[in-house]
């Protein structure tokens, strides 16, 4: 597994199976440690705004997550040599603690999605706990008491799905009080464990296509969907300064 900057963000690049056994020991460590899995629109707006971007660098991995940011690198002529989209990266966290009996906590989504979506998973890993769940449409006054409940529930990993920034940024103003717990911003992924949403087909996924689909089945992500051609056009101009 290497380092690779990319708009100023250092990505952790390696395979599935390096960055998983990096995940799994980060596991009971005696200090806060999250994951972060920024795609392009996450990157370019960490470049505007210097929160996001201070929430991003001060992760314990950092994955690319989106075809254009493996695109974006050629052209600044720092490849970033594996993707690993933050779905997929859960999926395999999850195979290997449901093999040990482990257990996590699901935060996010609507009400009702993340208790849905802790069942098909349990029935998916039958060896999996799941320590909890929590919808993201808690009240203010309620937050502060989210880190206590997660602790007490025993949780090993945290699925922070709140959608960006406010993941990364919940996740690093947090992370003190959950020594132990691996956290991971994984935006809208309790909506496709859930069934929620439909996964992409593997074709799809294969060469690149994944965002295409998400498009066909959400047409109101459109204007999201514009900053893959802005992330390039980001490369090429940060090419052209040096």
């Amino acid at each position: 597994m290497t380092k690779t900057e990319c708009f100023g963000i250092l990505f952790d690049d390696g395979d599935p199976d390096e960055i998983t056994a990096k995940a799994l020991s980060l596991i009971g460590s005696d200090r806060g440690v999250y994951a972060v899995t920024p795609n392009p629109e996450i990157v370019l707006a960490a470049r505007k705004d210097p929160e996001l971007r201070d929430a991003l660098r001060s992760a314990d991995l950092i994955l690319p997550d989106g075809v254009g940011l493996v695109w974006a690198s050629k052209i600044l002529g720092r490849p970033l040599y594996h993707r690993l989209p933050g779905i997929d990266f859960a999926y395999g966290l999850l195979k290997e603690l449901a093999e040990r009996g482990g257990s996590v906590f699901l935060l996010g989504a609507s009400p009702g999605v993340a208790q849905l979506a802790g069942e098909k998973l349990q029935r998916a890993y039958p060896g999996l706990r799941i320590a909890g769940t929590q919808h993201g449409y808690f009240a203010s006054r309620d937050e502060a008491a989210l880190p206590e409940e997660i602790r007490q529930s025993g949780a090993e990993l945290l699925f922070v799905c709140l959608g960006s920034p406010k993941q990364e940024l919940w996740m690093k103003q947090y992370s003190a009080e959950l020594p132990g717990v691996l956290m991971i911003g994984l935006g809208g992924a309790l909506d496709v464990f859930s069934g929620r949403l439909r996964r992409a087909p593997q074709h799809w996924r294969k060469i690149g296509l994944e965002w295409l689909y998400r498009l066909l089945q959400e047409p109101k992500r459109f204007k999201r969907m514009i900053r893959l051609p802005e992330i390039l056009w980001a490369a090429m101009t940060e090419k052209g300064r040096k």
